[in-house]
């Protein structure tokens, strides 16, 4: 996904990493949407769902999903969403969270978008963003109507 923002860098989008609770889930639940906007854009960008998986639930809400999981609590490869967004490539990572534990995330990564859902936003995590939205419908948007980023981003 190639988007040229006028006056900044063009982004070359490749990934798309979500944290869960707090981001595509809400209580452990995938939030209504989210598994069919992720299933019709599989074929634009590689996604990536990472977790500490609080509820134990992203295996079985996941199921059969287009999605790499990445479950901190059992990963022997990773031990936090920054070493992952590293092994990616974070110039080519467009990532949402909203937990504290997002901050770097969105900070390091190419884009980084916070989102203030029914669990709130950390502070900090907000802060780190580029971007912060209130749904994450709205992220998804933003795939299907790259303009919308272009308009938000630009110099």
């Amino acid at each position: 996904m190639i988007i040229k923002i006028p006056g900044r860098d063009t982004l070359d989008i490749r990934h798309i990493i979500f944290d869960y609770n707090g981001t595509i889930a809400i209580d452990g639940k995938v939030i209504n949407g989210v598994t069919e906007k992720i299933q019709q854009l599989a074929g634009l960008v590689e996604f990536h769902v990472i977790t500490a998986d609080t509820y134990g639930t992203v295996e079985k809400e996941l199921e059969g999903i287009q999605c790499n999981i990445i479950n901190l609590s059992s990963s022997k490869d990773f031990k936090s969403k920054t070493e992952y967004l590293n092994f990616l490539g974070a110039e080519h990572c467009l990532s949402v969270g909203n937990g504290f534990n997002d901050s770097d995330l969105l900070k390091e990564s190419k884009i980084g978008i916070a989102l203030i859902q029914d669990e709130g936003v950390c502070v900090e995590t907000l802060m780190a963003a580029n971007i912060a939205c209130k749904s994450i419908m709205d992220v998804f948007a933003y795939l299907e109507t790259p303009n919308r980023l272009k308009a938000t981003l630009r110099a």
